[in-house]
């Protein structure tokens, strides 16, 4: 299993509420994915406001999810909202 983590700082926290909705969203519209968790966060200064974790069969399935046009229609909401992101990829 290759497990994909997203750490997201936002420019306006108020932002996060809507992006858990909309990357909760693509479980189940993108088979590649075959595990979907968002966490809220504590929200103290210097964390980031929200971490997206996948799960992935493969380095493959993980290319194939990040191509996806629902994906792609999540990122680029998300994006232009972002302060700061970190991604950290790792087989479990």
């Amino acid at each position: 299993m290759l497990t994909h983590l997203v750490l997201m700082k936002f420019t306006d926290a108020a932002d996060a509420p809507r992006a858990k909705e909309l990357l909760e969203s693509l479980d189940g519209r993108v088979a590649e994915i075959r595990e979907l968790r968002v966490l809220d966060v504590v929200g103290s200064e210097p964390s980031f406001d929200l971490c997206l974790i996948t799960g992935h069969a493969s380095v493959a399935e993980l290319a194939g999810y990040q191509r996806h046009p629902a994906h792609l229609e999540v990122a680029s909401w998300l994006r232009p909202r972002l302060a700061d992101r970190a991604v950290v990829d790792y087989e479990s």
